[in-house]
């Protein structure tokens, strides 16, 4: 049996353990550099999303014209500032116009809908008097602009409400989304439309679509919306019921105003479904002044 010289293995032992000790420190600087850098592209990129998101976007000012206004948007996907909503409103020769919109899809061309939707409209609303003739004019856009791939997302469309405020009346093309509400002193009531086809479908039906015309009194307040408020669930798997959460809440009240219904259903809607995934969100109230 080999005679080994005290301390032998001890000395191997401590080799081992400096040189697994110095492996482990250049791991830990190699990491900790790819982790600044996974940062610094993060920071880029939220960057990047965030002014993508404020030039399609905008602001809505609190007045356009004869109209009062304010709006909500919030991305669903965790950490996406650029999600599948869109609106707009502005003034033209022909009234107040108005859009709001919800891409179905995902990825580059969905944020490639919302950028030729909302461009086609910032362009075509000043131009185009009939409510329909326009919806033709985002369908175009939506031709033109997006390109569309079979493994990505060979159904991308879009439903869509196009609106006309002029003195105290609404005029309303619905291509294929959820039906405004009006709230007032009163509750809140839906305003009945004439669903077509979402916009990027026309090749279903080539028909044009048919405009509905409300009356909007003094005092109420005109609310779009997307399915991410309509369809968000609480614990229990129920939908959020928009009509009756808003008749509850402004019922009997003296004045209604766009800030304080939007204000209402972004609060109201994240306590609904605190507990589950949300869905992209927007919504747009408007107001006669």
């Amino acid at each position: 049996m080999a005679w080994r010289r005290p301390g032998h293995f001890d000395e191997q032992h401590h080799v081992a353990l400096y040189g697994a000790t110095f492996l482990i420190g250049v791991v830990s600087v190699l990491l900790s550099v790819q982790r600044e850098r996974a940062q610094r592209h993060l920071i880029r990129a939220n960057s990047v999303a965030e002014a993508l998101q404020r030039t399609l976007l905008r602001p809505v000012p609190p007045r356009i014209g004869h109209v009062r206004a304010a709006a909500y948007y919030t991305a669903g996907e965790g950490g996406t500032l650029v999600g599948g909503d869109l609106y707009d409103v502005c003034e033209t020769p022909f009234g107040v116009r108005a859009i709001i919109g919800d891409v179905r899809g995902k990825g580059v061309n969905a944020v490639q809908a919302v950028a030729a939707v909302l461009g086609g409209f910032r362009v075509s609303a000043h131009e185009w008097k009939d409510l329909p003739l326009l919806a033709d004019r985002l369908e175009l856009s939506i031709d033109r602009n997006v390109t569309r791939t079979t493994v990505d997302d060979p159904e991308l469309f879009v439903t869509a409400l196009v609106l006309e405020l002029d003195q105290d009346t609404v005029r309303i093309m619905d291509r294929g989304h959820p039906p405004p509400i009006a709230v007032g002193p009163h509750g809140a009531r839906i305003l009945a439309t004439a669903p077509a086809l979402p916009l990027g479908l026309k090749d279903l039906s080539p028909a044009p679509g048919l405009t509905t015309l409300h009356r909007l009194p003094p005092g109420e307040v005109l609310v779009l919306y997307t399915d991410g408020i309509s369809e968000a669930r609480n614990c229990d798997g129920d939908f959020y019921p928009v009509l009756e959460r808003l008749t509850e809440h402004f019922r009997g009240t003296q004045r209604t105003d766009p800030e304080a219904v939007v204000a209402f259903l972004e609060t109201d809607t994240r306590n609904w479904s605190a507990a589950s995934e949300a869905d992209d969100q927007a919504v747009l109230a408007m107001a006669l002044i």
